[in-house]
């Protein structure tokens, strides 16, 4: 007698919830995070070895490229946080609800995005 279940739920036949997508993404922004904060220390460290290096990284975040790469920065960072406020509220015993964790997941994607647009304009007018 064969068994024909799966071992184990595999992507072809596993159904995606919100806060599974919400919880990989937490866990992708944060290392995604951790590298960034290494490459902005990097970058205000490049001050000591001299201008034109600083003035090089400066030309690549006024590109099209560096542009796109301060958006994804923003994005990650908002996401993270606004995730781990989520996180906070469980921590505290609210929200585990199903009705309740797929609105707060929505919540998040969908506020990461508006603050991201908002941060990013406001750093247009000031910077």
């Amino acid at each position: 007698m064969e068994n024909k279940n799966p071992l184990s739920p595999h992507i072809q036949i596993y159904s995606w919830h919100i806060s599974s997508l919400v919880s990989i993404g937490h866990r992708i922004t944060g290392v995604i995070n951790i590298i960034i904060l290494t490459i902005v220390m990097f970058w205000i460290g490049s001050l000591l070895i001299g201008e034109n290096f600083y003035q090089t990284i400066f030309n690549f975040l006024n590109s099209f490229f560096g542009k796109f790469f301060i958006i994804g920065t923003i994005w990650s960072f908002t996401f993270h946080s606004l995730s781990e406020l989520r996180h906070l509220f469980w921590d505290l015993g609210y929200g585990f609800e199903l009705k309740t964790a797929n609105l707060t997941g929505a919540l998040v994607i969908i506020f990461s995005i508006v603050f991201t647009v908002i941060i990013y304009l406001i750093g247009r007018v000031f910077f």
